[in-house]
């Protein structure tokens, strides 16, 4: 008899149908190609991208930043949280045994009690083993465990996201403070040159040559330019501290490498709209979430159908010790329990609604996303396109303002131009300068931005490394 009623419930458990909508990854309208990829890419998209930079400072610090940055960690953190709820809701489908162990002596009062014969005081002795289990005929816990294993790679997608971020973020930074790096070598060689021009016309006034006018507007010019330096410093210390941060250290000062015109330009790695889905860690997340959401329909749908849940205990019940495992003192029951809704004034109507409501929040958040990923990098591969163009326009610009400013100087020192044609050459050459070098930084940059948005295998290289390093820690564990 036992086993027949084992067999049924196999059958029915192995036969229970799972209510609610199976996920779908619904149909995205994607562009054949992006407008603005240029033709000279190369198939990048999946190595350490940094490196085409070519300046092992840089390398490093990205190295250190995947080691100690708190915000990986943190987020390595919430994936094992997500890995200990999966656990946790799928051990409902299995059924869960208890132990139970007891010892008592107790004496009751005989005061106008008949005398019964039992001892008194008397022991008691218990050992019972029990075990439960809920049958998902209707698939509901099957659901919420199909839930949580969403959720869980969702939370290693936003591993991903923080990892992708984080590499960006220093390398982008980086390239800004070697870009201040350069514009204060700009700024202290024109203060020098300017110093030198203040020293000269100081003399020629000496000497009667020139006016006090004339010395005024050298000074000023000097001053302008000195006013620039104390500016880009605190920039630099502001920046240094930032980098420190995403290095997972106290602010202090940054090594430096190559200057910022001795960089190399990363090729554009290549890719088409429809791999975004595939290579995006924050697209990626945005669909397991949604795969969460439609599984949380079917699980509020179980709710109208009845639980049956089964329990059975063995054990057994002595006063002596010695006898509690006797035959005579052996205990056992099992039976099943059926419980099930038949008003409950819109309480379950009202969970599925919710749980469909926030099905087509997230599924328009995810197309959403996927539009504003699209966005991203024509937007991206387009500012490259522009500032190339822009940088050599610039580079012809400050030759020109070069040339300009020399030529100011010989006729001024030949007597064939006033002092006022200098000033106006050299003004205009100073920001120039510092423009040209803010655009090489933005273009560089740019590329960045490039693999930021494209996503890509080096995400994965990137997150191996940082299980590396974690693994090397003395208690650091690789992230599941």
């Amino acid at each position: 008899m036992q086993r027949r009623l084992l067999c049924l419930l196999v059958v029915a458990t192995l036969g229970a149908c799972t209510v609610g909508p199976n996920y779908e990854r619904p149909v995205v309208e994607t562009p054949n190609a992006y407008l603005y990829e240029p033709k000279d890419v190369a198939a990048t998209a999946d190595i350490a991208w940094w490196k085409q930079y070519g300046d092992p400072v840089l390398d490093q610090l990205i190295a250190d930043a995947l080691a100690n940055n708190k915000t990986v960690k943190i987020a390595a953190a919430r994936v094992e949280q997500a890995a200990g709820a999966l656990t946790t809701q799928r051990s409902s489908l299995y059924p869960q045994v208890t132990y139970q162990g007891g010892a008592a002596r107790q004496r009751l009062s005989e005061q106008g009690q008949p005398s019964t014969g039992i001892a008194n005081p008397d022991n008691n002795f218990q050992a019972l083993a029990g075990a439960s289990w809920e049958l998902d005929l209707w698939g509901r816990i099957h659901r919420l465990t199909e839930a949580a294993q969403a959720n869980l790679l969702a939370t290693q997608e936003a591993r991903h996201g923080v990892i992708l971020s984080l590499v960006s973020s220093v390398a982008l930074d980086y390239i800004a403070l070697r870009g201040l790096d350069e514009q204060l070598d700009v700024a202290q060689r024109t203060l020098a040159n300017y110093a030198e021009s203040l020293r000269l016309m100081q003399l020629q006034f000496d000497y009667g040559r020139v006016s006090l006018m004339n010395v005024e507007q050298a000074k000023t010019r000097y001053e302008t330019a000195a006013a620039t330096i104390p500016q880009l410093k605190q920039q630099i210390v502001e920046l240094e501290n930032a980098i420190s941060i995403l290095l997972g250290q106290n602010p202090g000062p940054i090594p430096r490498g190559k200057s910022i015109f001795a960089f190399n330009l990363p090729q554009v790695p290549p890719g088409m709209p429809s791999e975004l889905l595939e290579r995006r860690p924050d697209l990626l997340q945005a669909e397991q979430q949604l795969v969460a959401a439609n599984a949380q329909i079917g699980a509020a749908k179980a709710l109208y159908y009845p639980s049956i849940s089964l329990t059975a205990a063995l054990g057994g019940i002595s006063t002596q010790l010695g006898q509690l495992f006797s035959g005579a003192a052996r205990t056992w029951n099992y039976g099943g329990v059926v419980t099930g809704p038949i008003f409950t004034a819109g309480s379950i109507e009202g969970q599925v609604a919710q749980a469909e409501a926030s099905h087509k929040a997230v599924l328009l958040a995810y197309q959403q996303a996927i539009q504003s990923a699209f966005a991203d990098v024509e937007n991206v591969l387009n500012s490259r396109t522009e500032l190339a163009n822009q940088i050599d326009a610039q580079e012809k610009l400050v030759k020109a303002q070069q040339n300009y400013a020399k030529l100011a100087q010989l006729l001024y020192d030949g007597g064939y131009a006033p002092y006022s044609t200098v000033l106006q050459a050299e003004e205009q050459l100073f920001p120039s300068e510092l423009n040209l070098v803010t655009v090489r930084g933005q273009l560089l940059g740019s590329l960045v931005n490039i693999y930021k948005a494209m996503g890509g295998g080096w995400v994965e290289n990137a997150t191996s490394m940082v299980d590396q390093a974690q693994a090397a820690t003395p208690g650091g564990t690789k992230t599941p």
